[in-house]
């Protein structure tokens, strides 16, 4: 039995089955376009077709990466991108009680929340496992920050510093809490 398979035979929410399969399956998911990419670079850059774009099949998500003049590099930034564009766009319900969704949640461990702890630095490995299940709380908080923070047993200020670490996080937090009528945070 292959990873895929194994993943969802514990019947897995979408996101978590997708992150935590290999670059190789992820890849196998996804419609790989290659081209030249425009803008600076020399000679090399605009003779060979190393811009890579990932689509993302079952989520319909599409990322780019065209910094490189290695095709191969190229792609190994887009899998990364898109294990972040999972974490922030796809969300998974989380069920009442709360506190026994989060628990038996696969992430919750690999993020780090499980000893209420919010990781520092989005180099962290736990950042992104950690951000995705916040914006799921937040959903089903409907967005209320507070509620949020009591649920990972963490304070207000420590959630939104973290929320604050990367931008398009902070954006996707303020995006749920004007889906309930919310005012942005600041």
């Amino acid at each position: 039995m292959d990873r895929t398979q194994e993943l969802s035979s514990v019947n897995l929410p979408g996101r978590t089955i997708w992150t935590q399969l290999s670059d190789e399956q992820l890849l196998a998911q996804c419609e790989v376009d290659t081209y030249r990419a425009s803008g600076p670079g020399g000679q090399k850059r605009n003779k060979t077709s190393s811009a890579v774009r990932l689509r993302h099949r079952p989520s319909g998500l599409i990322v780019i990466a065209e910094e490189s003049r290695s095709q191969h590099e190229n792609k190994a930034r887009a899998l990364k991108r898109l294990r972040v564009a999972l974490y922030l766009q796809v969300r998974e319900q989380m069920t009442q009680p709360l506190q026994a969704a989060l628990l038996s949640h696969p992430d919750w461990q690999r993020s780090g929340l499980a000893s209420q702890h919010l990781p520092r630095s989005v180099k962290q490995p736990q950042f992104w496992p950690a951000a995705g299940i916040i914006l799921d709380v937040l959903l089903a908080c409907q967005g209320r920050i507070s509620e949020v923070a009591a649920c990972l047993g963490v304070s207000t200020a420590q959630l939104v510093h973290f929320l604050r670490l990367d931008p398009k996080l902070w954006q996707q937090a303020n995006h749920l809490r004007q889906q309930f009528g919310h005012p942005l945070l600041r």
